[in-house]
């Protein structure tokens, strides 16, 4: 159970922004890192490869000396005909995070490792932590039930003991952390980094329309639905949001919806984890981080002092 010590320098908390499709982007990732957390995106959240390299030379321009490293999504699938030049241009780049999602392949953890790089992948399941396990992944992403985007439906405490049985790399959870005792209690739990996308929306700095911002203020656990019917694979959505594009959320379909490609979909369908019920406000991501790590050592000092 480590944090990679490449991953170490400038981190002021254990956790990590997730790239969410379409809401992170290169200020969000600025704010993040230079704010002491791990701040990521997905690279398809520029058009094009060559925006992607701009991208990344924007956000390396604009980190402090201090700042916690970045990281990239990248979706390795038959279906991202941009992997291969996206990948060029992260090595290129010595990208120090790569988070891999639909696919786990050693060829791709090989060429990061090679400039010294560390893999990420993220997970919903068992089989698929032990593949990603045998392609060398130096940490795996745990994405429980309730987490916002592609969740998985197994409880965390489940998830984490199982794969701690087989895997001593780094850890990584989702699903539902919205606050610093949440941080705290991922730790507890085992893992080595909490990983928060839904808290990150509610940022000045995201990508994601003001609606969308709002709707998650008023949103609770019990406004979310999980359904496949939007992209093909299940995920969590807000309720609001599927209702105010004309679908009924208690009677959605098993298939995917005829929404066009799967950009505009969740352009309109806004995703969001259980955890919104947590979120009451948007703020800058500086002042986000700093409430965090607040309440993260309030809890850990509340933990010695009830049971130390």
């Amino acid at each position: 159970m480590a944090i990679p010590h490449s991953l170490q320098r400038g981190l002021k908390l254990p956790v990590i922004a997730a790239p969410m499709f379409l809401v992170s982007g290169p200020d969000l990732v600025v704010a993040t890192c230079n704010a002491g957390v791990i701040g990521t995106f997905p690279s398809l959240n520029q058009r094009t490869t060559e925006g992607y390299r701009d991208w990344l030379v924007d956000i390396k321009s604009r980190l402090n000396p201090d700042a916690a490293a970045f990281g990239v999504n990248h979706i390795v699938h038959p279906t991202n005909p941009r992997l291969m030049a996206d990948l060029e241009v992260s090595v290129a780049h010595k990208v120090p995070l790569i988070i891999t999602s639909l696919g786990a392949v050693r060829d791709l953890v090989d060429a990061v490792h090679g400039y010294g790089g560390v893999v990420f992948h993220d997970i919903a399941n068992i089989r698929h932590a032990r593949k990603a396990a045998e392609a060398g992944v130096d940490g795996l992403i745990l994405v429980a039930n309730g987490a916002g985007g592609h969740a998985g439906v197994i409880n965390p405490f489940a998830l984490v003991n199982e794969v701690r049985d087989f895997f001593d790399g780094t850890i990584i959870l989702s699903g539902c952390l919205s606050t610093g005792r949440d941080i705290a209690g991922a730790m507890t739990l085992g893992a080595d980094f909490a990983y928060m996308g839904t808290r990150f929306i509610n940022t000045t700095e995201a990508m994601a329309p003001t609606a969308y911002k709002a709707m998650i203020v008023e949103a609770g656990a019990s406004d979310i639905t999980y359904t496949p019917a939007v992209s093909g694979i299940p995920a969590n959505f807000m309720t609001q949001s599927l209702i105010d594009n004309g679908v009924d959320p208690k009677h959605l379909p098993d298939h995917k919806l005829d929404m066009g490609d799967e950009a505009k979909a969740w352009k309109t369908v806004w995703s969001a984890g259980q955890g919104a019920g947590s979120v009451h406000d948007v703020l800058p991501t500086a002042d986000l981080v700093q409430r965090l790590s607040q309440e993260f050592h309030g809890a850990v000092t509340d933990l010695s002092r009830r049971f130390g």
